[in-house]
C-alpha cells in the first residue's frame, strides 16, 4: 500500500510561484515513476508533469518551461517547482505513480491564481 500525501499550494498572483511536495512512506517509492496530475473544477484530470526513477522528465505543453519536477528518493519525496503561474493553472494537484494506481489518490492541494 502506498499513500501519498500533497502539500504546498495556496493562492498566488499571476507570475508567482509555488513548490509542492508529495511524500510517500515505504523502500518501493524509488523504483517507480511518478507523475503530478491536476483537476478543475468541471474538468477531466490531466497529466501535466512526471519523472522516471532514473530522474527523467516529461510535462504537458501547457507547463513545458515553466515547471519543474524532481524527486528525493532518500526522502521518498516529489516535487513541482511551479514558476509564471497562469489563471489557468488553478485546479486542485495531486500526485501518484505513472500510471496511476487508483486506490493511491490522496486529498491533493489547491492552487489558485486569479485572473
Amino acid at each position: 500500500q502506498v499513500q501519498f500525501v500533497e502539500s504546498g499550494g495556496g493562492l498566488v498572483q499571476p507570475g508567482g510561484s509555488l513548490r509542492l511536495s508529495c511524500v510517500a512512506p515505504g523502500s518501493i517509492f524509488s523504483i517507480w515513476a511518478m507523475g503530478w496530475y491536476r483537476q478543475a473544477p468541471g474538468k477531466q484530470r490531466e497529466l501535466v508533469a512526471s519523472i522516471t526513477s532514473g530522474g527523467s522528465t516529461n510535462y504537458a505543453d501547457s507547463v513545458k518551461g515553466r515547471f519543474t519536477t524532481s524527486r528525493d528518493n532518500a526522502k521518498n519525496t516529489v516535487y513541482l517547482q511551479m514558476n509564471s503561474l497562469k489563471p489557468e493553472d488553478t485546479a486542485v494537484y495531486y500526485c501518484n505513480t505513472r500510471p496511476p494506481l487508483a486506490n493511491s489518490w490522496g486529498q491533493g492541494t489547491q492552487v489558485t491564481v486569479p485572473s
